[in-house]
This record gives structure tokens, sequence and C-alpha cells, in this order.
């Protein structure tokens, strides 16, 4: 398990649904580790990574160590005007992320941008637009959900009955700061977004899918900055409570408050209340006990479980965009889910309490 966020790649086992070269992807704008756990995603669904492209030659090479086989761009331009590519892929500085994926799109590629997909809700409109106009996908690398087997798990006891109607979602999103380690623009607000524009997007996104909300409205949010002076414009905690369309609530806190003692980058947890049982996702360490992760426990009229689920789940999302892409289907994820749930994370970054 990885000891930082920002470098968390989960691996899974090959569950191919296309033949080798039939689906062509490049990864571009290399700024955020994300890149790599949203690469190794579309290459075990069958993808074939052709392409790579950053103009920071050093971020170039550590890719090629982990993906040797992909050819280096000289440009983006190159990479949009190749035919073959289908999806681009992009972890670029928050700040940027929707002007590269308008860009993308207008070259006639689906795109697949790292969290949060917008730093504004100017670039959110823009984008909006955008994809009116192309008919490309904007999707959005919601890690702590497709990329934890627990989350993916319960989804699927949700979809199932397992708990009944989901009336209420409380996320705790703790990320490990490692400060010396970090790019500057992680505390420059203008292109980080904020806590609950950043982070805070995989709890809003979170929140809706497992709820069924279509939308949602936020009642009270707060951040702070309790122990970074040195930072002035990094926000370390942030909490917000939502309600949505069906009624169901939400509350959730995100913070770089990981102590050093914990084994892995943060203790991520989702506790889902239903009429009829309740499911809590362990996502990355049971803490004190074992330090795998994706330990789910669910409780319902048919007693007690617990579910060890490393390595059982898999991660469907990526095969799903790949068969989306290819038939204009949305069945890995709408795009007005991805809208929604940047919208509400914009808007619980605006109206923050700042404590």
């Amino acid at each position: 398990m990885s000891n930082d966020g920002m470098t968390y790649a989960p691996k899974g086992k090959p569950n191919p649904v296309v033949k080798e070269g039939e689906f062509q992807v490049a990864a571009v704008a290399l700024d955020h580790g994300h890149i790599y756990g949203m690469c190794n995603g579309l290459l075990e669904a069958g993808a074939s990574l052709k392409w790579v492209y950053d103009p920071d030659q050093e971020k170039v090479n550590d890719f090629l160590t982990e993906f040797p086989e992909v050819k280096v761009a000289e440009s983006l331009e190159q990479i949009l005007n190749d035919e073959t590519i289908q999806l681009v892929a992009g972890a670029a500085i928050p700040s940027d992320r929707s002007a590269l994926g308008n860009k993308v799109m207008k070259a006639g590629k689906d795109y697949f941008t790292d969290k949060t997909p917008f730093t504004t809700k100017a670039q959110l409109e823009e984008t909006k637009q955008v994809v009116e106009e192309t008919g490309q996908k904007y999707m959005v690398y919601f890690s702590e959900r497709i990329h934890v087997e627990g989350a993916v798990f319960a989804g699927d006891l949700i979809e199932e009955g397992a708990i009944g109607r989901v009336i209420q979602v409380t996320g705790f999103g703790p990320h490990r700061l490692n400060a010396s380690s970090r790019p500057d623009w992680f505390f420059n607000k203008k292109q980080y977004g904020g806590i609950l524009c950043d982070i805070g997007s995989h709890q809003i996104e979170q929140f809706l899918y497992y709820a069924g909300c279509e939308d949602a409205e936020i009642l009270h949010s707060k951040v702070g900055n309790y122990n970074n002076a040195d930072h002035p414009e990094l926000e370390d905690y942030g909490d917000t409570t939502l309600v949505g369309d069906n009624g169901a609530t939400q509350y959730f806190k995100v913070d770089w408050f990981t102590p050093d003692g914990l084994s892995t980058w943060g203790d991520g947890r989702t506790f889902i209340t239903g009429t009829e049982g309740t499911i809590e996702i362990r996502k990355y360490v049971d803490v004190a006990r074992e330090k795998t992760g994706d330990h789910l426990f669910l409780v319902n009229k048919d007693g007690e479980k617990h579910y060890k689920l490393s390595g059982e789940v898999g991660y469907p999302f990526f095969g799903e965009l790949i068969k989306d892409c290819i038939h204009r289907t949305e069945k890995a994820m709408t795009q007005a889910h991805v809208f929604k749930a940047a919208e509400l994370c914009l808007e619980a970054q605006e109206q923050a309490v700042v404590v």
C-alpha cells in the first residue's frame, strides 16, 4: 500500500473487454500520480497505451519506467492528430484540466481526467458546451469509488437491495500531507481549487452514486488551515453536509492529518445507512488489525457479515468506460453524474465558512 495518496495506483487482475490494439489511448499531463492508476485500470481492461506526452522529460522518464512499451510524442498535437487514438487520459494541474479536456474533445477524442475535473464554475459551463457540441465524453477518475474493491462491492450490494433504500452516507477522507514532496501548485488555491473541490469531490460523487441522487443541495460547508501556517493557501481540513433530491443526506470530512504511524496514506471509510441495513467500508486499512484494505461490514436482517474483498471484485469501471467509448453508451458513469458531482463540490467550496 502506498504511503502517499498522490502515488496510489491500484493494480488488479487483467479483464480485457477488447482485443489488443482495438482501443488505443494516450497519457498526457503527468502532474498528478493518479495518471498511473488511470492507465493501470485502462490497460487491465484491454486498452493499448500508444503515446505519452508531457513537457517535463523527467516525468516522462518516470512514466516509461512503469510503462516501457509506450511511445513518446513530441507534442500534444501529435497525439490529437493521431486518428487511431480514441481516448486521452490526463492528470494535469487541477485548474488546467478543463482546458486540456476541451482541446481533446474538439479533436474528436474522449477525455478521461483525474479528479477534481474543474476548479471554477466557468470551466464547468464551458466544458458542458464543448461536450454538447462535440458529442465526446468528459469522464473523471473518482478513484475512491471506482478503484476500491470494497466501494465497488458496496454499490453491488445496494443495487441488490441488501440494505433497502439508502438514506444517509457518511464519508471520511483523510490523506497524508507529505508537504516536502508536493509540487508548488498543490499549495496554490487557484490551482488546486480548495480542499472540498479537490478531495471532497470523491465524497460527493459517492453520495450521488450510493444514494441514487440526481441532484443535491449543500446545506453547510466549512474549511480551515489548522496546522500549516507556512502554506497559507492550503486548506488542511474541510467538511460538508448535503441533502439529496430524494431526501437522503450526507456528511463528509476530508483532511491532511493522517498520523505518521498509520501504515498507509489515509484511513478512508464510508458508512452507508439504509432502511434495512448498514454498510461500512474500510477502504485502505483495518487499523491495528490488518494492513490490507477493502474490508466491508454488512449488517441487515440476515445478520452480520465481514467481507475481505482485496483481489476478489476487480474494477469494472474501466472496461465499461472502454465499451461506452466504442458504443457511445453511458454504463460506466453518465455525463450528467460527472457534471453534477463537479457542480456540487464547487458549490461546497464557494459557500464554505472559513474556521
